[in-house]
C-alpha cells in the first residue's frame, strides 16, 4: 500500500490541504467556514508530487499558471462520478460548462442534478475544475469547496468566467 503524504498551503481563498500517494495527488480541500481542514491535527508529510502541487497552485492564484500538470488520481467514487470527474479535468482555464452539457458528455442526458452531485463529490478542486460548472441559464447555483459561494465567484473571477447574476 502507498503511503500517504501531507501539505498544506495558504492561498487567496483560504488553506489548502493536499493529500497524496506515492505518485499522485488524490485529494485537494480548502478549509471551510470556521477555517479547519480535514488533517489539521497531522503533522505535514510533504513528498515531491506535492511540493510541485504547491508550486503550480502558487502559480495559478498569481495568475502566470493556466493549466496545471500534475499527476492525479481522485480516490473514491462511483463509475458515474468518475466519468464527470475526467470531463471536468478537460476544462481549460477561463472555460464553462453546464450541468446538462456535462451529462450528455457521459452519455447521461435528463441527469443533470445527478450531475451537480458527482461534481460536488469531486476530490481535487480547482486542478480538476468543478468550479467551473454554471447553470445552463450561467447561474452559480452552489458550491461544496471552501466556503461555498463565495470561494466559486473568487475562483470564476479569478479565470474570468461570466456568469448570470
Amino acid at each position: 500500500m502507498s503511503n500517504v503524504f501531507l501539505l498544506r498551503i495558504d492561498s487567496p481563498i483560504g488553506r489548502i490541504e493536499l493529500l497524496g500517494d506515492d505518485e499522485h495527488l488524490v485529494a485537494l480541500t480548502i478549509e471551510d467556514a470556521d477555517g479547519s481542514l480535514p488533517h489539521d491535527d497531522e503533522p505535514e508529510r510533504p513528498n515531491p508530487v506535492l511540493e510541485l502541487a504547491r508550486e503550480q497552485l502558487s502559480e495559478y492564484f498569481a495568475g502566470t499558471r493556466t493549466d496545471f500538470e500534475l499527476p492525479v488520481r481522485p480516490t473514491g467514487g462511483s463509475d458515474f462520478q468518475r466519468a464527470v470527474w475526467a470531463e471536468l479535468a478537460r476544462l481549460h482555464w477561463g472555460e464553462a460548462t453546464s450541468y446538462g452539457a456535462l451529462a450528455q458528455a457521459v452519455g447521461r442526458p435528463g441527469s443533470a442534478r445527478a450531475i451537480g452531485g458527482a461534481v460536488g463529490a469531486n476530490p481535487i478542486p480547482i486542478v480538476i475544475g468543478c468550479h467551473r460548472v454554471l447553470a445552463s441559464d450561467g447561474r452559480i447555483t452552489g458550491y461544496s469547496g471552501g466556503q461555498g459561494i463565495s470561494t466559486k465567484l473568487w475562483l470564476l473571477g479569478h479565470e474570468q468566467i461570466g456568469f448570470a447574476a
